[in-house]
């Protein structure tokens, strides 16, 4: 039994930079298309140069691989109009986080206040630039992505001709919201559609399956499974692939972030077709991000097969999801 999948896409990936690049970008670009890059970096790609140098050095990464770097710019309320003009043909979107809520982000907003926000936001919205949310408050942990809602529901009714991608949704509050507000839209990651936070914490701590956010309840799980399993036309894959060396995950402080990008596509095929589903994976991991981001991406396709993976314990100094596991498909060829 054999899947085609046409030009998957990742549409939230952290490629990192140096070393870390040159181990996981090749392993994105083997299997997917393209990919949309986070920009927080130290220091974040915030200038045009920045931006232009980090796509060389993924491209000189990725080698001879057909992979686009969909690339994106780390929000600053001080963009004005005639800067996003200048920079709009090489950004997909700009991506947007609270100050400190995640890895790299010390140099985010302070203040999700809308008129602190408002000029870049007009800018942004008048030029057709897609803002990109990582969507929490700093309330507690489990509330976090509940209680940004409200802030997501007045962006969409302030700015209804600005694009806005809810990025890895994690909780059913936020499904509710793709159908309340025609200008919403998300991605959603591997591992919160396998993951609970029991799964996590729940017995012996997994570190390796930490992340920001954080995994939810069994009930916030299903409402991810529906939209993602049905190909909800505003969700798309985004893997939210977050490596990090062993050393800064099994440590005190252990860093957030669960990194799936080489076994993405293989575990997807396997929890669609343990649903029934797989005849909705095609517009899951790429028809959907085409038509949200009107985008065209490099013709490629895989081909997966129903047979036995062995997920390796590591690559480099990196653990992925279900090392040492075996998953129910492998890539049998990309063309």
């Amino acid at each position: 039994m054999t899947l085609t999948i046409n030009s998957p896409l990742d549409m939230h990936l952290h490629v990192r930079d140096n070393d870390m690049l040159k181990t996981v970008a090749p392993l994105s670009a083997k299997s997917f298309a393209g990919a949309v890059i986070m920009p927080n970096l130290v220091p974040p790609v915030v200038s045009l140069e920045s931006l232009l140098d980090y796509r060389k050095r993924i491209f000189d990464a990725v080698g001879d691989e057909k992979f686009t770097p969909y690339m994106t710019l780390f929000f600053k309320n001080s963009y004005n109009y005639e800067f996003l003009q200048k920079v709009k043909e090489h950004i997909i979107g700009i991506k947007l986080y609270p100050s400190g809520i995640t890895t790299n982000s010390q140099d985010g907003v302070k203040s999700m206040d809308i008129e602190e926000l408002r000029d870049t936001l007009e800018a942004m919205s008048e030029l057709n630039i897609p803002l990109l949310v990582h969507g929490e408050s700093d309330g507690f942990v489990m509330d976090r992505e509940k209680e940004f809602g409200e802030t997501y529901a007045k962006l969409a009714t302030e700015f209804p001709n600005l694009k806005i991608i809810m990025e890895h949704i994690t909780t059913k509050e936020s499904v509710s919201l793709l159908d309340k507000f025609d200008n919403l839209f998300a991605t959603i990651t591997l591992h919160h559609l396998y993951i609970t936070l029991d799964d996590v914490a729940g017995g012996m701590l997994k570190p390796h399956l930490f992340c920001k956010p954080i995994a939810k309840r069994p009930q916030d799980r299903e409402a991810l499974l529906n939209v993602a399993l049905n190909a909800h036309s505003k969700v798309m894959f985004g893997s939210d692939s977050a490596p990090h060396p062993v050393s800064a995950k099994e440590s005190c402080g252990c860093a957030a972030g669960v990194f799936t990008a080489p076994i993405a596509l293989q575990a997807l095929a396997q929890l669609f077709e343990k649903h029934s589903k797989l005849d909705n994976l095609q517009k899951f991991v790429s028809d959907n991000a085409v038509n949200i981001y009107s985008i065209n991406p490099p013709v490629k396709k895989v081909v997966l097969e129903k047979e036995s993976f062995l997920v390796p314990d590591s690559y480099a100094d990196v653990i992925p999801m279900f090392a040492s596991s075996s998953l129910e498909w492998r890539i049998k060829s990309v063309v």
